[in-house]
């Protein structure tokens, strides 16, 4: 079956590049997907500084509902 998929993408001019799990270099989606994350914990920790942890849950409420 291996043999298969890899000749039908040869012959349509596929490249494929494989990656290692869990190396965020090599994965432009997560890179993406932490710079989000830190930007926004930047946001909550500057604009409440005494009890920024109890944002927290509605920080991670916006982020599973955005686009």
């Amino acid at each position: 079956m291996s043999h298969f998929w890899r000749k039908l993408q040869e012959a349509l001019g596929i490249i494929l590049y494989f990656s290692m799990a869990f190396l965020p270099q090599t994965d432009g989606q997560s890179e993406c997907t932490i710079q989000t994350l830190e930007d926004m914990l930047g946001a909550i920790v500057l604009d409440f500084r005494v009890a920024w942890n109890s944002y927290l849950p509605l920080a991670e409420f916006a982020y599973n509902n955005s686009y």
